[in-house]
């Protein structure tokens, strides 16, 4: 689908924005409903090639467990996050709704077909598994003894973030088999981000971390 950026021809409302030219086809601004103008072209963004993203996704022991995330917005977002930061795989817990559901598909924008995933009914019941096949499970979490996501060194690998739902936070029995808690400091009233927003946070930068300590681990075999 092609793009341009419009202007509004009334010069007393000028509104500008960015709009699929399949969607323009009556020609009128959605703020006035004047002629509008079509100023600029937009390049269809180039996605990048898929060998390149399965070798790295392959490689990088790293996942997160979603606890009963409610919004399918919110998990479509994670996804998209989980993408960008490279992740293995996403495990879907509870009432977490999985790509089946339209509005996660609406926010992952395609993320949803190149990051792995699997649904689960019991998150405690899933981390015990994880466990014992050696991974190793931090969750992010406002807890009061919750270390600073800034402030950590690259975890042990295999690797899990563990994210809990947008009202309760993470199930105290799945807390419980964390070997950790991480939280992302606030400056402002609030005391936590939004579920996919602080995802978004943890993913890149612990995707960074890990990058760089399996580079470290792999020059150190080599030698």
């Amino acid at each position: 689908m092609t793009h341009a950026v419009y202007e509004c021809s009334d010069p007393a409302c000028r509104f500008r924005f960015p709009a699929a030219e399949a969607q323009m086809r009556n020609g009128r601004c959605p703020w006035c409903g004047e002629p509008v103008i079509l100023l600029r072209h937009l390049p269809t963004p180039v996605e990048r090639m898929a060998p390149e993203v399965d070798a790295l996704r392959s490689t990088l022991p790293f996942a997160a467990v979603l606890d009963n995330v409610r919004s399918a917005f919110n998990v479509g977002s994670i996804f998209r996050s989980a993408d960008g930061a490279g992740l293995r795989h996403l495990y879907l817990c509870g009432v977490t709704p999985t790509p089946d559901h339209g509005k996660v598909v609406k926010t992952a924008l395609g993320a949803e077909r190149s990051v792995r995933w699997s649904h689960h009914r019991n998150a405690v019941a899933l981390a015990h598994r994880l466990r014992n096949e050696g991974w190793t499970l931090w969750a992010l979490e406002t807890d009061a003894d919750a270390a600073s996501i800034f402030e950590v060194e690259a975890p042990p690998t295999p690797f899990a973030l563990v994210v809990g739902n947008e009202v309760t936070g993470v199930d105290p029995d799945l807390l419980a088999l964390c070997e950790r808690c991480i939280s992302i400091p606030m400056a402002g009233r609030k005391r936590s981000l939004n579920v996919a927003t602080a995802f978004g946070v943890a993913a890149i930068l612990f995707g960074r971390l890990l990058t760089r300590s399996e580079a470290r681990r792999c020059t150190h075999s080599e030698q």
